[in-house]
């Protein structure tokens, strides 16, 4: 494991605070907790959390990053303005609507499309689900030029047409760890070892998981990985309330057979600290990111099964191609040349195989929309899923 930066006093109090919490919850619990609801803990328990607690979470650019990870919209911003040609595509396709983003962040990404929109005269409202109170006020105060028009939701909507914006959100989002034994399938979880300290345990798994991962892979002894059937709920749930319009799913992962290749036996779960990415949850409880990357089958498997349509999926480069970033990127004037330079290095982030170009994938759902969405137009790789 890599050596992780120290931690300051207030984060290191804050973890022992966290992790005496769910070290309570686990002994609540006879000693034992699955690895999603730990996982949920660590990320969300009130004011504990690390998504519920008032650490910096994102860098924004400039000098030694702040934060623990950088995300699209905060390395530039022509990447909500390229976004912003496909949101107003969906938002045509509708008649109108509203744009709806989940995990909104800094606010960079809403603060780049609604000036992008307003820019090509799409004046659309805006509305933001936000589980996170320290980014939500971070959000208000970047995005209160917008006025009303731009609201925060505290639960699903009921009815929604428009573009659903999620970029970041499913990885985030607790999954369930297994592991191939040679007696058959195991269900990883956390188990305490001292006082507050953590340790993993297996036990059985359930018939549910059992079910669930033995439709996706093989048995493979000595085989670790993970499955996210909480995200999967989630996009199936969108047919519920998504009347008309798309869903933009913007994350980093794989399809199925690429996500569960015998190769990747240790699985996809990585934790990121100060910039530190490395692979042990159990370790900067409250204080560090636990994600996983998204099998892109079982999520466009998901939003068919809840009655939507299967409307694209690509790689983030792909995407950023076809949606105009470089029309975008032609438009900026090469004679300030360190202006320039400064443009184009993000992009390249952006856009290289080596970089999130080819690990983040763009899956798009709807219902109503029938135009070819404009950011799928070549490269689509629908038929891999």
């Amino acid at each position: 494991m890599k050596k992780l930066p120290d931690l300051d006093p207030v984060s290191a109090a804050h973890s022992r605070r966290a992790a005496r919490f769910i070290a309570d919850e686990i002994r609540k619990t006879g000693g034992w907790l699955p690895f999603d609801r730990w996982m949920a803990l660590a990320l969300y328990a009130p004011g504990l959390g690390y998504y519920a607690a008032g650490s910096q979470k994102l860098a924004t650019g400039g000098g030694v990053p702040a934060g623990d990870f950088v995300t699209a919209p905060e390395l530039t911003p022509l990447f909500a303005r390229t976004l912003a040609r496909q949101v107003a595509q969906v938002l045509e396709a509708c008649g109108g609507g509203e744009i709806l983003e989940f995990g909104a962040g800094t606010g960079a990404l809403a603060d780049g499309l609604l000036a992008a929109l307003d820019e090509a005269g799409v004046r659309a409202s805006y509305r933001i689900l936000e589980v996170s109170a320290d980014l939500r006020e971070r959000q208000r105060e970047r995005l209160a030029a917008y006025g009303e028009r731009v609201r925060w939701l505290d639960a699903l909507p009921e009815s929604f047409t428009g573009c659903v914006v999620a970029n970041e959100v499913l990885d985030a989002m607790p999954v369930r760890l297994f592991r191939w034994s040679d007696a058959g399938l195991l269900e990883r979880g956390v188990a305490l070892h001292g006082e507050d300290g953590f340790a993993w345990e297996d036990r059985p798994a359930p018939p549910d998981l059992a079910e669930a991962v033995s439709a996706r892979m093989p048995a493979l002894p000595g085989y670790v990985s993970e499955i996210n059937l909480q995200a999967e709920a989630f996009v199936r749930g969108m047919g519920q309330w998504l009347q008309r319009g798309a869903a933009l799913l913007i994350d980093y992962g794989f399809a199925q057979r690429e996500y569960y290749h015998p190769q990747r036996l240790e699985g996809t779960l990585m934790c990121h600290f100060r910039h530190v990415a490395h692979a042990d949850p159990l370790v900067a409880v409250g204080v560090q990111d636990i994600t996983a990357h998204v099998d892109f089958t079982a999520m466009a498997e998901a939003a068919v099964d809840g009655g939507l349509e299967l409307l694209g999926y690509i790689s983030q480069a792909g995407f950023l191609m076809n949606a105009g970033l470089m029309d975008l990127l032609g438009a900026l004037d090469p004679a300030d040349a360190q202006a320039y330079a400064r443009a184009v290095a993000p992009v390249q982030k952006l856009l290289s195989p080596a970089e999130m170009g080819e690990l983040f994938k763009v899956l798009a759902v709807g219902r109503g929309v029938a135009a070819p969405l404009i950011g799928f137009g070549r490269g689509d790789r629908s038929h891999a899923l």
